[in-house]
C-alpha cells in the first residue's frame, strides 16, 4: 500500500526516532509498504519518519542511481535501529533532494565514507562500511532518524534563498507526483 509522505513542517521529521525491538507489530508489512512508497514517488531512499513514524527504520536503493551495467556497485537495503560507528573523509558536495521537500535540491557537503551497524528484516547485527554515493544516501536516510533535514545542511545563502519555498511546503502549497500529507495550522 502506498503511503502518504510527510511534508515539511510535520513535527515528526524534526524528533530523534526510536529503536523498535523484535515483536514490533507488522513489521512485514510495513517494510513492503515502504518500498512500495519509495518506488512509487520515484525515490532512492525512505525514512520511516517520512511516513509519520517515529522509529528507527531507513530504505535504501542506490542500485536505479547507479550508471548502466554498474547497478551492482549500489545497494538495496533496509536499515533497523542503525547506529553510525564512523563517517570519515574528504567532505564533497552533492545535489540531494528530499521526497519531504519536493522541489527543493541544494548541495551538501558530507564525508566520503562511513561505517555503520544496523540490524536486518531478522534482527541480525552488520556493519557496513559504505563510499560514494553509497555513503551518501545512508547518510541522508540517517539524518531522517536523527530529526536533521538535507536542508539544514545547506550554506546559509541557499537556505535564505528556499526559505519561501520551504513555508509554502509547510502550508501545503506545493505539487508532488504523489501522496502528501501536510501539517495543520
Amino acid at each position: 500500500m502506498i503511503l502518504p509522505i510527510y511534508a515539511y513542517g510535520q513535527p515528526v521529521l524534526k524528533k530523534v526516532a526510536k529503536p523498535i525491538t523484535k515483536d514490533f507489530e507488522g513489521l512485514e508489512k510495513l517494510l513492503e509498504d515502504m518500498w512500495e512508497t519509495m518506488y512509487a514517488a520515484n525515490g532512492v531512499g525512505l525514512a520511516a519518519p517520512q511516513i509519520g513514524k517515529s522509529i528507527r527504520i531507513f530504505l535504501v536503493d542506490s542500485k536505479q542511481m547507479m550508471e548502466e551495467g554498474e547497478e551492482d556497485k549500489g545497494i538495496k537495503q533496509a536499515f533497523i535501529n542503525a547506529e553510525m560507528l564512523v563517517e570519515e573523509g574528504k567532505p564533497w558536495p552533492y545535489e540531494e533532494g528530499c521526497l519531504s521537500i519536493p522541489d527543493i535540491t541544494g548541495d551538501v557537503e558530507r564525508p566520503s565514507a562511513i561505517k555503520i551497524r544496523y540490524q536486518d528484516e531478522n534482527f541480525e547485527t552488520h556493519e557496513m562500511v559504505l563510499t560514494g554515493l553509497n555513503a551518501r544516501v545512508v547518510q541522508h536516510e540517517y539524518d531522517h532518524i536523527e530529526g536533521k533535514l538535507f536542508t539544514e545542511q545547506l550554506k546559509p545563502l541557499k537556505r535564505k534563498m528556499i526559505k519561501r519555498k520551504l513555508e509554502k511546503i509547510r502550508k501545503g502549497d506545493v505539487k508532488a507526483s504523489y501522496i502528501m500529507k501536510f501539517r495543520r495550522p
